[in-house]
């Protein structure tokens, strides 16, 4: 920027942590990054706990955290949303406004003068995916689409995070031509090798040296498909799954553990430590993401996997880029979403072929490609294109 102030940027995003999840990783390392560059970063997300407004420093960013009273259809309510976004924009000045989607509290930035004054970028993690398993998505999108659409006509330019999820995206269909595809990134320094304390307590969860030992790692939410991992496990002898983390199939998941017979074999762990969870991927033998629907637009936890060498099982979604993340790591399987015959093939082909695990690695074995460093420095890029030339200053009627 002119006489040597920093880019500002405001991010506008759905959670950050310490609430899990991959877009949630990404956006702490993503700005993280972004800071090491000398961009200025404020971050806009909701409160889930429904506390007052709160804001601060965290990770040499300010971040700023608004109320959210529960969620209607994954959406947070937080009824002070457009008013925090307007004040950070009125305190913060950015020069580009970076909004994460999807997210309808992102949608003020169409009302608010401030923010409609501003260049867009639009991180566009996922589509609003017409669901057959949450039939309730179908017509919440037709509510969605008109204020998805104005914020995709405004944008000076749109993030995908691979080409196979830009060809399969339909909303994106009329804006190509302002599509940029950067994958997605890690941070590896968050992600230390476990200490001994560490792997002795994941010896302890796994209790098993002969079984295949299968992680999985995510929201227990409806398109992740842990019930075909749950049925692949029933097919088999020698495994032993651990899945991690919290949601609202949890019930559900441990009343088909246990119509399944597989209290021995298939554990739900819930939310772990960052020390407990880096143990089980040390000790792990594979990683599978199972999901089942296209709201997968990429698996951060395969990059995680890479990062400590392990094998990786997922499902080939079609239009998602899942399939594209599984083959850069050269060692992974793909099977069709929803066959727990097939899924159940690829884990035992794995038991035959593994050989000794490799406890105690010190390198990460994440592709720079995948380091979030080179992803920056490519969003970086975009920020300075859209700077340099002004474009996207001047939005137009978001719905015509």
């Amino acid at each position: 920027m002119s006489g040597g102030s920093p880019l500002r940027v405001l991010h506008v995003g759905k959670y950050y942590p310490p609430i899990r999840g991959g877009i949630e990783s990404y956006l702490k390392d993503l700005t993280g990054a972004l800071k090491s560059k000398g961009v200025a970063c404020s971050i806009i997300v909701h409160e889930p706990a429904g506390k007052l407004l709160r804001s601060g420093e965290r990770d040499e960013a300010s971040l700023v955290l608004a109320a959210s009273y529960g969620e209607l259809l994954y959406t947070p309510i937080s009824p002070v949303f457009p008013f925090v976004l307007a004040s950070s924009v009125r305190r913060f000045s950015p020069h580009i406004i970076h909004l994460h989607l999807p997210n309808v509290s992102a949608f003020w930035c169409l009302a608010i003068p401030g923010a409609r004054a501003v260049p867009w970028v639009i991180q566009w993690q996922s589509d609003v995916v017409q669901s057959a398993i949450d039939p309730r998505l179908r017509p919440a999108y037709a509510l969605y689409r008109p204020f998805e659409q104005g914020l995709l006509r405004g944008a000076a330019s749109v993030i995908v995070s691979s080409g196979a999820y830009l060809e399969g995206s339909a909303p994106l269909i009329p804006w190509r031509d302002k599509c940029r595809i950067v994958t997605l990134g890690l941070d590896t320094e968050r992600l230390p090798w476990p200490d001994a304390g560490a792997v002795a307590h994941a010896e302890k969860i796994w209790n098993s040296d002969d079984s295949l030992r299968v992680l999985a790692v995510g929201r227990l939410t409806y398109y992740k498909g842990f019930s075909v991992l749950l049925e692949a496990a029933a097919k088999l002898k020698d495994v032993r799954v651990e899945i991690v983390g919290e949601g609202g199939m949890k019930r559900e998941l441990a009343e088909r553990i246990r119509e399944l017979g597989l209290e021995g074999k298939v554990s739900l762990r819930g939310e772990l430590s960052d020390e407990a969870l880096q143990g089980l991927f040390a000790t792990a033998d594979c990683l599978c993401l199972p999901s089942i629907e296209r709201t997968e637009a990429f698996g951060m936890v395969l990059l995680e996997a890479m990062h400590y060498g392990l094998r990786i099982v997922a499902s080939d979604i079609p239009g998602s880029g899942v399939g594209w993340v599984v083959r850069q790591s050269g060692s992974g399987i793909l099977f069709p979403p929803g066959d727990a015959d097939e899924l159940a093939s690829s884990l035992k082909f794995i038991l035959e072929e593994r050989g000794g695990r490799i406890i105690g690695r010190k390198k990460s074995l994440l592709p720079p490609k995948f380091q979030i460093d080179s992803v920056a420095s490519r969003v970086l890029d975009i920020y300075r294109e859209i700077t340099d030339t002004g474009r996207g200053t001047l939005h137009p009627d978001p719905f015509t």
